[in-house]
């Protein structure tokens, strides 16, 4: 996500909604991707992820405080899509488990 950041900010001048559409594809990814042991660490990574990609995206001043305050405003700007992606990722991982157990059911 912090590479996506930096390129939405090289790219498109620091677009909070193009980071928000760039966050969606990645959480069904991640959702995908991980080991079904670990899935249910994926809706837990990505709000985090989420916020470290934001660190370009995100206006602020000059300074930490600046840089601080651009990051918290950014995060309640851009929740809708925060919580979207995490929400998508959730239930990705919910049918991803559901199958995984109850496969291992019929096969014990």
């Amino acid at each position: 996500m912090f590479l996506l950041g930096c390129l939405d900010q090289l790219l498109f001048g620091a677009s909070p909604a193009v980071y928000g559409v760039l966050f969606l594809p990645v959480c069904v990814l991640t959702a995908l991707w991980v080991r079904v042991g670990d899935v249910l660490s994926a809706p837990v990574v990505l709000p985090i992820a989420f916020a470290v990609g934001l660190l370009p995206v995100a206006e602020g001043g000059g300074g930490l405080l600046g840089r601080l305050m651009g990051l918290v405003t950014g995060l309640a700007t851009q929740a809708g899509w925060l919580y979207g992606g995490t929400l998508l990722a959730a239930a990705i991982v919910l049918v991803r488990r559901v199958r995984w157990v109850r496969g291992r059911q019929r096969r014990g």
